[in-house]
């Protein structure tokens, strides 16, 4: 027993050492969207709907995809990582950003048709015609997701996350104080938001690409290569794999938004559901951040050849989920009366999102296990293949 306890608690150190940054980090980062939404909620109903739909359906459309896409990192790099061949991490993250690339400028026409789009999907005319707006206005973070992401696994892979999160959590005040001043004091209103966003997430991406080329990494960067146009329909193949997989796990909540809009009265609809969103995503990041964690530890295992070792990684950090799970459902039990006062002032969207909280509070409690089940095939993926030709980047090359 006390070999179980003393290997538990190993493991837990380990696990922590990269999920409690990375959770940090995804937490950080949300609440970009998170301070977004709560800014702008005091200016309306409809803007408050029309943002919360924008971030829900269509963006949440495309970093689904975008994230998916740059996850396949997490296998190649982490397993790289565990057998020793550092030297192809950033030939990876380069070919990796050349495949979100053009993802996002293929999901690009998304965001400039975003108003009939909604429409179509019979969402309210005002909060679609404001939604297509705000839509257009944020294209730059597109872009800007495209390069996060794989900058995100190749760090993650790395255990190098600390730095992450200090960039994520000085650009997150800095994205207040503007939405502060530009949104709130000057009353530039919704496109203030967005152009604030837009800025906060390029400030994000030029803090994580001046820690690349500082020298931190001299084995795993070498600067930028032409290998990275090799072999790019094997990583493809990975990134559309690691995708799809993401992408069934975010899109519901864009699912739940078009459904919500349908109903009578949406603009209190889609806002009451968009603020308890809004937390449950939140809360989501500390199972995200235990995902990116499990995701490493099971590759660099596997990539070492330790399967055993990558089993009980999995067992420690699905049980450290479950109980931040049971933390977080009661604290939105208890508080569900208060939560919405943070996005609105209006007493019928505040009585309606308190009606929301029990099923909140479940709902957080069933999605702490499943992202964390997922981060460990995301490590796993593909291993078979990758253990016949010894390493990952035997196998990407290959």
């Amino acid at each position: 027993m006390g070999r179980l306890v003393a290997k538990s608690w190993d493991e837990s150190k380990k696990m922590w050492h990269i999920g409690g940054p990375a959770i940090l980090t995804g937490v950080l980062q949300f609440s970009i969207g998170f301070v977004t939404a709560a800014f702008v909620g005091h200016l309306g109903d409809v803007e408050l709907a029309a943002v919360s739909i924008a971030q829900s359906v269509i963006e949440g459309f495309a970093y689904g995809i975008l994230l998916g896409m740059g996850s396949a990192l997490e296998t190649l790099c982490g397993q790289a990582v565990g057998a020793g061949q550092l030297h192809m991490l950033g030939v990876y993250m380069q070919r990796s950003w050349i495949i979100t690339g053009v993802t996002a400028l293929v999901l690009s026409p998304v965001y400039v048709f975003t108003s009939p789009i909604l429409k179509l999907l019979r969402q309210s005319k005002a909060i679609s015609e404001v939604a297509g707006k705000y839509a257009t206005w944020i294209i730059p973070q597109l872009f800007a997701y495209a390069v996060n992401f794989p900058l995100q696994k190749f760090f993650q892979s790395q255990s190098k996350v600390w730095v992450m999160a200090a960039i994520s959590g000085v650009v997150l005040g800095i994205h207040s104080l503007l939405n502060w001043i530009f949104v709130t004091k000057m009353g530039h209103g919704l496109l203030a938001a967005a152009m604030v966003g837009n800025i906060s997430w390029w400030l994000i991406n030029l803090g994580q690409m001046i820690y690349l080329v500082s020298g931190f990494f001299p084995e795993a960067w070498k600067g930028f290569s032409m290998l990275a146009y090799q072999n790019l329909a094997a990583f493809v193949k990975l990134s559309l794999a690691s995708a799809v997989m993401l992408c069934l796990e975010l899109w519901y909540y864009t699912a739940v938004i078009i459904l919500v809009g349908c109903l009578k009265n949406p603009e209190i609809a889609v806002s009451a559901i968009s603020i308890c969103m809004n937390y449950q995503l939140w809360t989501l990041m500390i199972a995200l951040g235990l995902n990116a964690a499990v995701s490493v530890r099971v590759s660099n295992e596997l990539g070492a050849n330790h399967p055993k070792a990558a089993k009980f990684a999995v067992i420690v950090s699905v049980s450290t989920s479950l109980f931040f799970g049971f933390i977080f459902m009661a604290i939105v039990l208890i508080f569900r009366k208060h939560i919405p006062k943070v996005f609105t002032d209006v007493p019928e969207l505040i009585t309606e999102t308190s009606k929301l909280g029990y099923l909140l509070g479940a709902t957080i409690l069933l999605n702490s296990v499943q992202p964390v089940l997922s981060g460990h095939l995301g490590g796993d993926v593909n291993w078979d293949a990758v253990a016949n030709s010894h390493s990952a980047a035997d196998y990407i090359q290959n």
